[in-house]
C-alpha cells in the first residue's frame, strides 16, 4: 500500500481529477434534472438514481487526493447516466430499449440487461485500479480473479437489495425490480454483470495500464 494517499511517484503524470469530476458532476445533474422532473414513478426514479446520488459525493471527496484514471471517470459518468435514464423511464419502459426490443423481436425490453452488464463492465475497471494503485497487487490472474469476484459481489449485494426492496414495498417494489416476468431474472442479471466484467478485462485492460501508469509509474511487487 502506498505511503501517503496523496503522494505521487516521482516522474508521475499529475492526475486531472478536478477537470474530470466536474465534467462527470455536470452531465450527472443535468440528466438528474431532465429525468426527475416528471419520471414515471418517483419513488422508482430515487431508488433507481440513489447510486448516483452517493457516487457524487464520494467521487467529489476523492478527487484530489486519490484521483482515477481518466477512463475510470469515463465509465463511472456513462454508467451514471444508464442508471438516471432508466430511473426516469423504469428500465421496462425505456424507450430505446423499447425500439431494440421491437427490432430484434425480443419477449421483453432488454434495456435492464444493458444496465447490468454495466453493472459489471464498470467496476472492473475501478476495481482494478484499486487493487493495482492502492493495494499494489501485481498484474495477472490473481488480478483478473479478484477483480470477477468483487463484480460478481457488487452485483448479488444489488439483488440483495431488490429482494429487500420487494419485502418492504411489496407490489409496490415492482417497477424497481423490472423483472417483466422472467422467473430468472436475477439469475440473468448476475450472468451479465459477470459477462461484463470478463468484457471490460478483455477490452480495456491495456488502455487502462497504460492510464495508470502515466499516474502512477512504480512497478507493483510481484
Amino acid at each position: 500500500m502506498p505511503t501517503s494517499s496523496n503522494a505521487y511517484a516521482a516522474g508521475a503524470e499529475r492526475p486531472a481529477g478536478n477537470r474530470d469530476v466536474a465534467t462527470v458532476m455536470a452531465a450527472w445533474a443535468l440528466a438528474l434534472v431532465w429525468s426527475g422532473w416528471h419520471p414515471y414513478d418517483r419513488l422508482t426514479w430515487l431508488m433507481e438514481v440513489l447510486p448516483v446520488l452517493i457516487a457524487a459525493p464520494l467521487l467529489v471527496v476523492t478527487r484530489s487526493r486519490f484521483a482515477l484514471t481518466r477512463l475510470a471517470y469515463a465509465l463511472i459518468a456513462v454508467h451514471g447516466l444508464i442508471l438516471i435514464l432508466g430511473g426516469a423511464y423504469t428500465y421496462a419502459r425505456v424507450p430505446a430499449g423499447l425500439q431494440v426490443q421491437e427490432w430484434l423481436g425480443l419477449a421483453r425490453n432488454p434495456y435492464d440487461r444493458l444496465g447490468h452488464f454495466a453493472q459489471g463492465f464498470v467496476p472492473a475497471i475501478v476495481a482494478r485500479e484499486l487493487l493495482i494503485r492502492y493495494f499494489r497487487l501485481p498484474r495477472g490472474k490473481l488480478l483478473s480473479f479478484l477483480v470477477v469476484c468483487i463484480c460478481l459481489a457488487v452485483s448479488a449485494f444489488y439483488e440483495l437489495l431488490e429482494w429487500a426492496s420487494a419485502l418492504a414495498l411489496g407490489q409496490g417494489a415492482d417497477e424497481f425490480l423490472g423483472t417483466q416476468g422472467d422467473p430468472w431474472d436475477t439469475q440473468w442479471d448476475m450472468f451479465m454483470a459477470l459477462v461484463g466484467a470478463a468484457a471490460a478485462l478483455a477490452l480495456l485492460q491495456r488502455s487502462h495500464d497504460r492510464q495508470i501508469a502515466r499516474l502512477d509509474p512504480r512497478p507493483c511487487v510481484e
